[in-house]
């Protein structure tokens, strides 16, 4: 990562005559941040202008396999949630109480909701629109005379008479409004969440951020009060913002981090790079680099853009058979898309993509009626048995169940919606920046008069290396008519940090300039309807070595990890027989309709692989397959692109004392067994695997 510069590089500028007129080229590193985008809410003096600003929830339209899991999330598990989990019970729900009374109320519901409503944003699901604005209505209810709003619980959980309010809960139910409001504009949520901040003010010292949820994770309150004052501009708002930064656990510290816990070191690190935006003091912004890169120094010498700490992080327990929550998945992908957003640094949506293609996907079935609570690089059974003190956990936090943990099962439904309303982001320079890459079709209003466009986008990215923009419209503002009256406007495509030489043509003509990664390509000229933009994005095979690790190697191509196919037998289970303590479930789900899975190795799993010092492309074979017809390529069955490698089975090395994967062997392994044929696969379609792989002579 190094992208703290306060000066915009050109490392190349190019002008040329094309088909349609004149386009300049450039190669930058960063986008001009010192200017703010006057056609979306930028950050408001004297806060930071955003280096990428969010677009309205429903500007983006996702086509292809990100359209696909949407689908697949809104009629399975995140869909249908509130038919199966007993925290969405609308009976005694403080949520839905209207005043904050109930038996059961805390962080499950706006974690549901967090991706609930995004997703029927997205997709224009009227159903799924009115079931979250009748949540939102009991929340609007709740809201008393002194302000506070929601259930008045501790920080147990537990109703809290005379005490001051656990405040995370609330802090999640403050970003289902935001969305709400980009989608609606309701005149409600302003006020309502102005009135909730004047009584946040109220809140003495002594009681502000003190128990152990709410203090870990004060930077989601913090955000929460800069989108307001980005529309409000009430100033008192900022003072509020240093008193949070203030009570918050510090996520500053040079060589440690205020706690372990792998939802919290993947949510908190942001913290100060948000409180930067108000200050300006890019040591705070270092402080968020820093703690990125700590935790992975320790823990994350592995494969799939995350870090082995189970539940909480343990000294000694580095090997990637240890896990993460998939609540640290999407709140790392959060972080992420969040980042980007303030630092326009493109190894953000690097480590993004990494998650969301090589580790998010396995820890959901394929169906999405089911989830796992941790997932690891180096996993050879899914299954019900209690693996501690292998893993951090007690209990059968293995196996794929949707009936079991109260945090993933509701938190994970915002993984895929808000990774969609990032694919595209509007720029200081009032352009359109293509984020993260995949099929979709974005509204976005540019240039000095903010004209309205539409752009498309084609691409089976990571699976493929071209990406195809097309321009579908541009519209004046103000004109009646004239769809193919040309703007000016840049466009902003990313190279990501594995790519070496990308090219990049506008209407069949080939710019030259190369753009190498970690680097912007702005496109400039006046578009019309029908300009076509391709860039390509070479991929290559490239060998990674974990040296912490024993030395271990990985195997990408352009942005997927591969692992090993290790055929997976699966067995059903009643999930309700194997759910964590705390789990809850509503007296008519029915586990036939639910069905949880222990997933067993069927083939062997601990092969090395033969690696000979040669080029990659000598020794391994990339085999490409048709795309799936369902659009939909995170299966075993269904990928569109394989490896064919060389491996030898290491007999010692099998399943530990504790059920696991067994800790590498140090590598260069000497076997004197056969060489045999082995397949990779992408590692987000293998729900067992080995990613992190020895080396064997």
């Amino acid at each position: 990562m190094n992208m703290l510069k306060n000066t915009m590089l050109a490392a190349a500028c190019i002008t040329g005559l094309l088909a349609q007129g004149q386009v300049t080229v450039e190669v930058v590193s960063r986008l001009p941040a010192k200017m703010e985008n006057r056609h979306y809410v930028d950050n408001r003096r004297p806060l930071m202008p955003l280096d990428l600003v969010p677009l309205p929830v429903g500007s983006i339209r996702p086509q292809g396999w990100v359209l696909r899991y949407l689908q697949l999330q809104r009629d399975g598990l995140t869909g249908k949630l509130g038919t199966l989990s007993a925290w969405l019970d609308k009976k005694g729900n403080a949520w839905y109480s209207g005043n904050g009374q109930g038996d059961h109320g805390w962080e499950e519901v706006p974690y549901w909701l967090k991706g609930y409503g995004d997703l029927g944003y997205i997709l224009g699901d009227t159903a799924m629109i009115a079931e979250t604005k009748s949540w939102l209505e009991k929340v609007f209810q709740s809201q008393g005379s002194d302000g506070y709003f929601g259930p008045r619980i501790g920080g147990d959980g537990r109703a809290a008479a005379g005490q001051t309010p656990d405040l995370w809960p609330n802090m999640i139910m403050l970003w289902c409004m935001q969305s709400y409001y980009d989608y609606s504009h309701d005149p409600r949520v302003l006020p309502l969440m102005t009135r909730y901040f004047r009584w946040e003010m109220t809140v003495p010292d002594s009681s502000l951020l003190k128990t152990y949820w709410e203090n870990s994770r004060g930077g989601d309150n913090l955000y929460s009060i800069y989108w307001l004052y980005n529309r409000t501009g009430e100033k008192w708002l900022l003072g509020l913002a240093d008193r949070i930064h203030r009570h918050t656990a510090d996520w500053t510290q040079k060589d440690r981090l205020p706690n372990w816990h792998n939802v919290n070191v993947a949510q908190c690190f942001r913290e100060p790079a948000t409180y930067y935006m108000q200050t300006g003091d890019s040591g705070l912004l270092r402080s968020t680099y820093n703690d990125f890169a700590m935790i992975r120094a320790m823990y994350g010498q592995v494969p799939g853009g995350m870090f082995g700490a189970d539940e909480d992080a343990r000294t000694g327990y580095t090997d990637p058979h240890q896990a993460v929550e998939t609540c640290g998945l999407v709140e790392q992908m959060a972080s992420d898309e969040l980042l980007t957003g303030i630092t326009g640094d493109v190894s953000w949506a690097d480590n993004c993509e990494d998650v969301a293609f090589n580790t998010y996907p396995a820890a959901v079935m394929p169906d999405f009626k089911a989830l796992r609570y941790l997932t690891a690089p180096n996993m050879v059974v899914s299954d019900s048995t209690n693996h501690a003190p292998g893993i951090q956990n007690q209990g059968p936090f293995l196996m794929m169940n949707p009936f079991s943990s109260r945090c993933c099962q509701h938190n994970h439904s915002q993984g895929w919606p808000y990774y969609a309303e990032h694919l595209w982001m509007a720029t200081p320079d009032e352009g359109v920046a293509a984020v993260l890459y995949s099929s979709s079709a974005v509204r976005a209003r540019v240039g000095p008069k903010g004209a309205a466009v539409v752009l498309s986008e084609e691409t089976h990215y990571p699976f493929d290396d071209r990406v195809v923009i097309t321009v579908d419209s541009v519209r004046r503002a103000g004109a009646g008519g004239g769809t193919r009256t040309g703007e000016v406007f840049p466009v902003y495509l990313r190279v990501p940090g594995w790519c070496e030489g990308a090219e990049v043509s506008v209407n069949g003509a080939s710019l030259s300039v190369k753009a190498d990664g970690g680097s912007w390509l702005r496109l400039a000229r006046k578009w019309v309807v029908g300009d076509r933009v391709e860039l390509r994005l070479p991929m290559r095979l490239v060998e990674r070595q974990w040296t912490a690790n024993k030395n271990s190697v990985s195997i990408n191509y352009g942005p997927l990890t591969y692992s090993l196919r290790i055929a997976e037998s699966y067995k059903v289970m009643d999930g309700r027989l194997a759910a964590m303590g705390d789990s809850h479930w509503q007296a008519g789900a029915d586990p036939s309709q639910w069905p949880s899975y222990e997933i067993f190795p069927g083939s062997l799993w601990n092969y090395g692989l033969v690696l000979d010092g040669r080029p990659l492309g000598d020794q391994l074979q990339l085999v490409r397959r048709p795309w799936p017809a369902d659009n939909f390529p995170w299966t075993q069955n269904a990928v569109p692109l394989l490896i064919e490698a060389k491996g030898k089975l290491i007999p010692e090395w099998i399943l530990d004392k504790n059920g696991l994967c067994g800790v590498l062997p140090q590598s260069p392994v000497r076997e004197a067994g056969p060489v045999a044929n082995i397949e990779l696969l992408p590692m987000g379609a293998a729900r067992l695997r080995i990613s992190a792989f020895p080396v064997v002579e």
